[in-house]
């Protein structure tokens, strides 16, 4: 989870809506609800759709930030987040409250009916919940702000449609414009605390990855090699007392079909170990490739283009590089090495709380941002040839002050294992 009141930095928010004249932020996605508040949105959040919860962001960074939850997840809400404005609406799911009314012989169902007397006449929970009633509230918060009028930035990239006119209806004096780029460009940059859940990510990765190195046997299948990553990486979170680790994934091949399910280990054998873990919602990504007994010249040629792309790559991870730069530079050392046609689309992308392992910024052709210091990239060469295998080399790099740090301690080399 983030720290109490999300990581958010109302400085650079505030210099960022300025420059795209938004008056305010409404965070909608889920992902960034908690980004921006520091709580989780609830379960209603799960259907992906707007009004679920939602925080209103002023650009003035002295205005205080408010929000909007379910009524189930309030107590959660207050007790992760610093923001006191906060409004709540009902969800499908039925509660009541009985600390206070025991112990008593009175009626149960009489007792619950006191705890909810302040209800509303005809009060009724709606099937799921209102996002009408929630925009509802928000225009009365935006009201309650001398807000209505002014530029509203909403996150396009997410809003489905019929939620946007829903929220157009309720709010037909707002204007709406986009913020998904004001957002993505908040979370390029990491707060601390969302470096070290990263870091974290990628320990107990590559704790993983260390021990399928150390285990590798005639035989085995990527399934077998899956379970041995999986079960060592449960077992160290839990040396290590981690107890906000919310899922892991893996891509592994074995074999020359880098996307079936593989065939079994034997001498020559390409092995590519792509991994994550994930931390209150905070995916690491990284990945080696190794050989079982001695590389051929085929799987040899290969890998030592993508080392020559990924040494170049690496070297320009500093502040105020582009990102288009790097991925010429990597483009540039595979043709060099005798890969004339290789048009790989991008070298790495963010991480961070999203859906999956990737995210905004991509290190790709035309892309115009540079590097800054709090960025947090996984970069990556990878190439997937039929017939030989799938390789790739990818480190998470912590974009610093003086360059980068690289958050990985795996060997770069091809290594021949069990040979």
């Amino acid at each position: 989870m983030a720290a109490k009141g999300g990581f958010l930095d109302r400085g650079r928010a505030q210099a960022l809506m300025e420059r795209a004249g938004i008056d305010a932020l409404v965070v909608l996605q889920p992902e960034n609800f908690v980004y921006a508040t520091g709580a989780t949105p609830g379960v209603a959040a799960l259907w992906r759709r707007a009004g679920a919860a939602l925080a209103l962001i002023p650009a003035d960074a002295r205005a205080p930030a408010a929000a909007i939850v379910t009524d189930l997840f309030a107590p959660a809400f207050r007790a992760a987040s610093d923001i006191a404005d906060l409004r709540t609406h009902a969800i499908w799911v039925e509660t009541a409250d009985l600390r206070g009314a025991l112990p008593s012989n009175r009626p149960t169902g009489a007792l619950i009916a006191e705890t909810q007397a302040r209800r509303p006449a005809g009060f009724q929970r709606p099937p799921t919940f209102e996002p009408h009633r929630v925009f509802a509230m928000l225009r009365d918060l935006l009201a309650e702000r001398g807000l209505l009028g002014a530029r509203i930035g909403v996150e396009f990239d997410f809003l489905p449609v019929n939620d946007l006119r829903l929220l157009e209806a309720a709010m037909p004096e707002v204007r709406l414009v986009d913020s998904s780029p004001v957002l993505d460009r908040l979370r390029m940059v990491k707060a601390p605390g969302e470096i070290a859940l990263l870091r974290r990510g990628a320990e107990l990765a590559e704790t993983g990855i260390r021990a399928v190195m150390a285990g590798l046997r005639p035989g085995q299948s990527r399934a077998d090699l899956s379970a041995l990553w999986n079960t060592t990486v449960a077992a160290e979170a839990s040396r290590r007392g981690v107890t906000n680790m919310t899922g892991k994934w893996d891509y592994i091949s074995v074999g020359p079909d880098p996307w079936g399910p593989g065939g079994l280990v034997e001498p020559g054998t390409v092995i590519k170990i792509d991994v994550g873990c994930v931390l209150s919602g905070y995916s690491s990504d990284s990945a080696r490739t190794f050989v079982f007994g001695h590389a051929d010249a085929h799987a040899r040629a290969i890998y030592d283009g993508l080392r020559a792309a990924f040494d170049a790559g690496r070297a320009l991870f500093r502040p105020g590089i582009a990102l288009a730069e790097i991925h010429a530079a990597c483009l540039a050392a595979m043709r060099r090495h005798g890969f004339s046609s290789y048009a790989r689309g991008h070298f790495g992308h963010g991480i961070g709380q999203n859906v999956w392992s990737e995210e905004w910024p991509y290190t790709g052709p035309g892309v115009d941002i540079v590097l800054e210091p709090g960025m947090v990239m996984a970069f990556e060469t990878p190439f997937y040839v039929d017939g030989v295998g799938g390789f790739i080399i990818e480190d998470q790099l912590l974009v610093t002050e003086a360059g980068h740090e690289t958050m990985n301690t795996l060997p770069y080399e091809l290594l021949e294992l069990g040979a």
